[in-house]
């Protein structure tokens, strides 16, 4: 199937009553193991890598985006169901406009490093670049904490009526949401403020998001599904069921034993494989439980 609109996606979503994940990769292995799996399922799927990270200042200079828009994009045109391709979590409005040039078909713009007016012009030109390509844009409103450390306590719940001037002046066409869920958690669920959604949903009519999947309980799906949310974004999960398998592979290694069995070879003990099942096995999990198994509707 080809590359398909993340808006239609998330029209489909809302129509059938299930939220679609956006599973988020950073190298070939993890691209590989989200589309096999959403193949497996049958489902739609939302694949794409991380603006912020790709030129985190911890790198001693920027990825090249192309790298990344050129492998993604091959594999989402030969997939064979309905996949939309997103620019993640970027403040970059240059970044932003390289990857509208290299075929990327949605962007989500970050805020956490900028006051709601800078963001708000920011978000404005964004969505003028690409609504003139027909690229669909994601904004957000509110804080999430950080879970990185433990939770920082710094979230900020998103304020419906801020949502709906930021939403109504921009033009944006999904709105990332703060009710409860936290960023980069790697242990234990967050507390979702379900009063919270419902007072945003009635100020809101495009699709909602929950960034921090992670730590959504998935037992509030079904309950945040029908106030208005159609996407969830997963990344911290998947590394860590990424890391763990490698973890777990490389142990069995020791010099001067042979090193292809272990990379590249493919077998079972080779790290690549192990990771790229791992991410799989995590992803197909996330369909199941977000009620998007089998919901490819043929000839789309």
């Amino acid at each position: 199937m080809p590359l398909v609109s993340l808006g239609q996606l998330l029209q489909d979503a809302r129509r059938g009553g299930y939220a679609v994940c956006y599973c988020e990769s950073w190298n070939l292995e993890s691209l590989q193991a989200v589309l096999e799996a959403a193949e497996e399922m049958e489902s739609p799927i939302i694949v794409g890598f991380n603006g912020g990270f790709l030129s985190h200042p911890s790198r001693p200079q920027p990825e090249n985006l192309a790298f990344y828009a050129g492998m993604g994009l091959l594999a989402v045109r030969e997939a064979a169901v309905p996949v939309a391709f997103l620019l993640n979590e970027t403040d970059s409005l240059s970044q932003i406009a390289r990857g509208l040039d290299l075929g990327f078909n949605a962007v989500m713009v970050e805020s956490v490093h900028l006051e709601l007016e800078p963001y708000r012009q920011l978000v404005k030109e964004v969505v003028a670049l690409a609504h003139a390509r027909n690229v669909f844009v994601e904004g957000q409103v509110g804080h999430l904490p950080d879970g990185r450390d433990g939770t920082d306590g710094d979230g900020q719940i998103t304020d419906p009526a801020t949502a709906r001037a930021f939403v109504e002046e921009t033009g944006i066409d999904a709105l990332s949401v703060s009710i409860g869920n936290i960023h980069v958690l790697t242990k234990g669920k967050a507390s979702v403020d379900l009063e919270a959604l419902r007072r945003i949903q009635a100020e809101i009519t495009i699709p909602l998001v929950v960034h921090g999947g992670t730590s959504f309980p998935p037992e509030y799906a079904g309950a945040v599904i029908s106030l208005g949310v159609a996407k969830f974004n997963f990344g911290t999960v998947l590394k860590q069921a990424y890391l763990a398998a490698i973890r777990n592979k490389l142990a069995g290694y020791h010099e001067p034993m042979n090193p292809h069995v272990f990379l590249g070879v493919g077998g079972e003990q080779d790290i690549m494989a192990a990771g790229r099942g791992a991410v799989k096995l995590k992803v197909k999990e996330l369909i199941r439980v977000y009620g998007f198994a089998g919901k490819v509707t043929r000839g789309k």
